[in-house]
C-alpha cells in the first residue's frame, strides 16, 4: 500500500511539474520577445526650448475632481512652459475643496489658464473622458494640437516643446508619455514597481512599437492632433472607458493614425497615490485594461503574466521544498531552474525601470529593489480587477462592462 501511495504521489508531482513546463516555456518565449525589443527603444524626450514657427499651435486640458491637495506643482510647470502652450484649460467637475480658487489664483498670474465647469455627467460616460471631451470642445480652434494632461503630474520646462518636436520629427498623430513616479511610502515602493511591471511584461519597454491591438498610451500626458480628434469624434469613442487613453489610442491606430508611447521620464514627474492601500485602489482600477482589450486578449494577457510573474515566486518556494523532500526529478530540476531563470530576470529589470521612479524623499528606498516579492500581489490585483461589475471613483459608481 504505501508503495503504490508513494507511485501515485510521484506521478501527479510529475505531471505537475511537466505541466508547469508546458505552460510557462511558450510565455517565456513570448516575454523575451518583447524585452529584447529594449536596447532599440526611442531614447527619453528631451525639455526642448521653443521654436518661433510653434508658438500658439498647442491647447492643454486638466480634468480635475477636488484636487487642491496636488494640483499647485502641475499649475506651476505649465506657467513655465513656453508660447507654443496658447492656453491651459482646467475643465473642473464641481470640485468642493478649493481646486478652482487655485486655478482662478493661476489665472491671474498667467492668463494662458482658463477655468471652466463640465456638464452633468450624460448617461454612458465616465468622468474622466467627459471631462476632456468639454475641454476639447472648448479650446482655441487655431490649436493645431490638444495635450491632456492629469492634475497629479509635475511637467518640467520645456516639456511641451521637447514633445512636440519629437511628434512632428517621427510624424506622430497622437503620442503619450511614461512620467517619472515619485514614490514616498514602504508600502507603495514594493507595489507600485510590480504594478508597473505587468505593463512592461505585457507591451514591452516604452518606446518599442506594437501593433494596433496592443497599442498602450498614458493619458497622464497625451498629445493629439486636433484633425485626428476631430476625425474620431472626440473623445466619445472612450466615453465608458476607464482607460480612455489606450481605448482611444487603439481605435486611433486601427483607423491608420501613427501613435507612440514614449519615455518622459526626463520632462514629467507624477505622484499618484500615497502609500499602498491607495496605490492598489487607484491604480489598479484600470491596469487590467479590459475596456480597451477583446475578451479573448484579456484573458490571454491574465494568463501569461501568470506564467511569467505571478508563479515564479510561489513556485521555486513549492519546488525547493519537494527537492528538500527528496522528491528530486530530472523535471522538477528544470521546472526550478525556469522559475529561478524568471525571478532573476524580474529583479534585473529592477535596474532597468530605476529611471521611472524618483525616490528621493522616500522613507527606506532600497525597498524598491525588493518589489518582485510583491509580483505575486500585482497579478492578483489585476485578476480581480478584470472580474469586478462595478467601479467605484471619485464620488461616483459605474457599472464595469
Amino acid at each position: 500500500m504505501s508503495a503504490s501511495v508513494v507511485i501515485d504521489r510521484s506521478t501527479i508531482q510529475g505531471a505537475c511539474e511537466l505541466l508547469l513546463l508546458l505552460i510557462q516555456l511558450p510565455a517565456i518565449a513570448l516575454l523575451l520577445s518583447r524585452l529584447l525589443k529594449g536596447p532599440t527603444r526611442y531614447p527619453p524626450i528631451q525639455p526642448r526650448p521653443s521654436q518661433p514657427q510653434d508658438i500658439g499651435t498647442v491647447s492643454a486640458v486638466v480634468p480635475t475632481l477636488n484636487e487642491a491637495q496636488r494640483i499647485s506643482p502641475l499649475l506651476v510647470g505649465l506657467s513655465r512652459q513656453s508660447y507654443e502652450l496658447r492656453e491651459a484649460i482646467v475643465v473642473d467637475s464641481h470640485s468642493q475643496d478649493g481646486t478652482p480658487e487655485l486655478v482662478k489664483a493661476a489665472g491671474e498670474q498667467d492668463p494662458r489658464f482658463r477655468l471652466i465647469q463640465d456638464d452633468p455627467l450624460p448617461p454612458g460616460w465616465v468622468g474622466r473622458p467627459w471631462a476632456l471631451h468639454t475641454g476639447y470642445l472648448a479650446s482655441n480652434p487655431k490649436s493645431e494640437w490638444i495635450l491632456g494632461l492629469d492634475a497629479d503630474t509635475q511637467p518640467h520646462p520645456g516639456l511641451v516643446a521637447g514633445l512636440l518636436e519629437v511628434a512632428q520629427a517621427q510624424g506622430y498623430d497622437l503620442v503619450s508619455l511614461s512620467p517619472r513616479f515619485i514614490l514616498k511610502y514602504p508600502g507603495e515602493l514594493l507595489l507600485q514597481p510590480a504594478l508597473l511591471m505587468t505593463l512592461v511584461y505585457r507591451f514591452g519597454p516604452t518606446g518599442t512599437p506594437e501593433t494596433p491591438e496592443r497599442v498602450m498610451a498614458n493619458g497622464q500626458c497625451f498629445l493629439c492632433r486636433r484633425s485626428v480628434l476631430d476625425a474620431l469624434g472626440g473623445y466619445a469613442i472612450a466615453r465608458s472607458s476607464f482607460c480612455d487613453d489606450v481605448t482611444l489610442a487603439r481605435y486611433a491606430a486601427q483607423q491608420g493614425y501613427k501613435v507612440g508611447f514614449l519615455d518622459g521620464s526626463e520632462v514629467l514627474k507624477v505622484r499618484m497615490y500615497d502609500g499602498a492601500w491607495d496605490t492598489w485602489q487607484g491604480w489598479g482600477r484600470s491596469l487590467d485594461l479590459k475596456d480597451a482589450s477583446s475578451r479573448p486578449q484579456l484573458w490571454q494577457d491574465l494568463a501569461f503574466l501568470f506564467a511569467v510573474q505571478g508563479l515564479p515566486l510561489p513556485m521555486m518556494a513549492l519546488l525547493l521544498f519537494w527537492q528538500l523532500g527528496g522528491s528530486a526529478s530530472p523535471i522538477l530540476g528544470y521546472a526550478l531552474g525556469l522559475n529561478a531563470f524568471l525571478v532573476f530576470i524580474r529583479f534585473a529589470l529592477g535596474g532597468a525601470i530605476a529611471s521611472a521612479y524618483d525616490r528621493r524623499d522616500a522613507q527606506y528606498p532600497w525597498l524598491f529593489w525588493f518589489s518582485p516579492l510583491a509580483d505575486p500581489l500585482a497579478f492578483l490585483r489585476i485578476w480581480l480587477s478584470s472580474t469586478q461589475s462595478s467601479i467605484q471613483w471619485r464620488g461616483r459608481e459605474y457599472q464595469a462592462k
